[in-house]
């Protein structure tokens, strides 16, 4: 098993034990040694956006979908990262983010999967 593959391993049950902090500490870390593991954007995303760091949590989730444009389930946990940072800011730009995110998840799950 790599030690990127470890180490999300470690982060996952530090979120499942509710110990956030070092979680996220833990994902930034993989994310220093590979900026391109979409897991740990998508858990940060998650994980950021309980801890109220909306800013963050869009910026992990957004990268998520620039690395796999074509992964439904990406653009869906950022549409539910903007709706939180709506739910915590009131800033109305989240909501029409949010919207334009889960449109692009229908559209992906409409069209049929290109293999590589």
């Amino acid at each position: 098993m790599s030690d990127i593959n470890r180490m999300y391993e470690e982060a996952e049950k530090l979120k499942d034990e509710g110990r956030l902090e070092e979680a996220t500490a833990k994902l930034e870390e993989i994310l220093q040694l590979d900026e391109t593991h979409v897991l740990s954007h998508m858990a940060l995303a998650m994980l950021y956006s309980k801890m109220g760091k909306f800013e963050e949590a869009v910026q992990h989730g957004e990268r998520a979908c620039e690395l796999e444009p074509d992964d439904a389930l990406n653009f869906t946990a950022l549409s539910v990262a903007y709706q939180r940072a709506y739910a915590g800011t009131q800033n109305l730009g989240f909501i029409q983010k949010a919207e334009e995110a889960m449109a692009r998840a229908r559209e992906i799950e409409g069209t049929p999967h290109r293999h590589h």
